[in-house]
């Protein structure tokens, strides 16, 4: 039997990029089932494949374990637009069956409410200096290319993965300050909104804490971190890593619930550092 959790978060795919882990996060949905399934912005980028990036089979197999969960689970699916999948806007609100495509959302459950928004609309650079964003997203292009050139020489040797550029962005002492800003003006946002709490992507990078009193949780990506935010029935949230999940175990087992998921994951792959607090430049 497989997990079931009421919500699932994920975010930051970039379908339509080399860097893209559209395996991995198919694979990822294929283990769960859950109620409502939420793609918070830049599953599509738009941007990349205006430029140099293709699609490929494995991208259009996401929307296909998508489809199947509509299918099977009956599976409410909220695809909200991000920066980088911008293009839905020419459609914005949209109303297919079980899809809903629109901005942004409020996702109330168990008494609480949550301001839902991929979380473009509160960085200055993508909204005022686009031009700007799209330098940075040449840069990273880069530093994934050159990611995966030295995780190849790494895999030759036996070294476990290593993230190039979640290094270097975390050494940016302006990256620290960009993050700690944006994670306050959400926080602020949601409070603003009458919200219990905000449900964000966009930095990639995943985070569960509190900010004054606002629950702030970010889902992460699924470029490096391979990350999701899943909500059980009683409204209790967590991520979960994918290079943590030890799937054959979990494959073994009748049921895993939320509480004994982390007894699932396995040790060839360590968290990101707490002081790896970056912006994304994929904005």
């Amino acid at each position: 039997m497989k997990t079931h959790f009421k919500t699932i978060v994920i975010s930051d795919v970039h379908l339509g990029t080399k860097g893209a882990k559209a395996k991995e996060v198919a694979h990822f949905l294929k283990q769960y089932t859950c109620e409502n399934l939420i793609l918070n912005g830049d599953i599509i980028d738009g941007w990349q494949l205006r430029k140099s990036g293709s699609w490929k089979r494995k991208h259009t197999r996401f929307f296909n374990r998508m489809l199947k969960m509509i299918e099977r689970d009956n599976t409410k699916v909220f695809y909200l637009r991000g920066n980088h999948d911008d293009f839905l806007d020419q459609i914005l609100p949209l109303q297919i069956g079980n899809v809903s495509i629109q901005t942004d959302m409020i996702y109330e459950s168990n008494g609480k409410k949550f301001f839902v928004t991929h979380g473009d609309i509160f960085d200055s650079i993508t909204t005022n200096l686009r031009w700007i964003a799209y330098l940075g997203d040449v840069g990273y292009t880069f530093l994934l290319w050159l990611n995966r050139l030295v995780n190849y020489h790494r895999r030759k040797k036996g070294l476990p993965y290593y993230s190039l550029s979640q290094f270097i962005k975390g050494k940016v002492k302006s990256a620290v300050s960009y993050i700690d800003q944006y994670e306050e003006e959400l926080a602020k946002m949601a409070k603003a909104k009458g919200c219990d709490g905000i449900i964000c992507g966009h930095i990639h990078k995943a985070e569960n804490r509190d900010i004054n009193g606002v629950t702030y949780l970010n889902s992460g990506d699924w470029v490096e971190t391979m990350s999701a935010l899943v909500e059980d029935h009683d409204g209790t949230w967590q991520l979960i890593y994918y290079n943590e999940i030890n799937f054959k175990k979990m494959s073994s087992e009748k049921t895993v619930s939320l509480e004994t998921l982390k007894d699932y994951k396995t040790v060839a792959f360590t968290k990101p550092a707490e002081d790896l607090n970056y912006p994304n430049f994929l904005l």
